[in-house]
C-alpha cells in the first residue's frame, strides 16, 4: 500500500480541483478532499485493482454526494420558494399553451479561449445566484451526468421535485446567462 503523503503529494491537487468544480466552494473542497484522505486511511482496502487516484476520486465522489444531500437536508424549503420568481418567471419563456415563446437560442462554445474562460466565469456567477438546492441537483444532472433515479435516492426527493427543481434551476441559468453573456 502507497504511503497516504505519497498520494496526498501526487493527487492532492487533482482531488481538490475536482471537489471545486462539484462544489464551487474553496472550503467545502477542501474538507472534501481531507475526508477523502480520511476515509482512506480508515478503509485501508486500495488492493491496486486500479490506480490510486481513481480508487481516491471515487471514494470523493461519494464525499461531496454526500456533503450535497447534508446541503439540500439542511436547507430550509423557503430557499427555493424565495428564489427570486419575478427573475425567471415562467411567463417570460411560454405561452397560454406552455409553448415556447422563443426557443432557447443555441450556446456555440466560442473557438477563443479567453470567450470560453468569461463564459465559464459568467456561468459559475450565474450558479452562485442560484438557491443551493437548485445549484446542486443542476450539478450532479447536468455536470456530473448523474442519472436521475440516483439524484432521488441520494437526496432522498421525488422524481417530480427533482424534475421541478432541475427544470428551475436551467430556466435560472438560461435568465441570467442571457442577461449576462452576449450570444450571438
Amino acid at each position: 500500500m502507497s504511503n497516504v503523503n505519497d498520494w496526498l503529494n501526487e493527487h492532492g491537487d487533482y482531488l481538490y480541483r475536482f471537489a471545486l468544480a462539484r462544489l464551487r466552494d474553496p472550503h467545502q473542497a477542501e474538507d472534501a478532499v481531507q475526508e477523502t484522505m480520511l476515509a482512506a486511511i480508515k478503509s485501508n482496502n486500495f488492493e491496486g485493482d486500479s490506480s490510486a487516484r481513481t480508487w481516491l476520486t471515487g471514494i470523493l465522489k461519494h464525499k461531496i454526494i454526500d456533503l450535497q444531500r447534508k446541503q439540500i437536508r439542511e436547507q430550509p424549503v423557503s430557499d427555493l420558494i424565495d428564489f427570486d420568481a419575478s427573475d425567471t418567471s415562467m411567463d417570460d419563456f411560454f405561452d397560454v399553451k406552455g409553448h415556447w415563446l422563443d426557443k432557447p437560442q443555441t450556446l456555440d462554445m466560442p473557438e477563443n479561449a479567453l470567450e470560453q474562460k468569461q463564459f465559464l466565469n459568467i456561468l459559475s456567477s450565474c450558479m452562485d445566484k442560484l438557491p443551493k438546492k437548485l445549484a446542486a441537483i443542476f450539478t450532479m444532472r447536468d455536470v456530473q451526468e448523474t442519472e436521475n433515479e440516483t439524484i432521488c435516492k441520494e437526496l432522498d426527493i421525488t422524481a417530480t421535485n427533482a424534475w421541478v427543481m432541475l427544470y428551475r434551476a436551467r430556466m435560472g441559468l438560461r435568465k441570467c446567462l442571457e442577461i449576462n453573456w452576449n450570444i450571438g
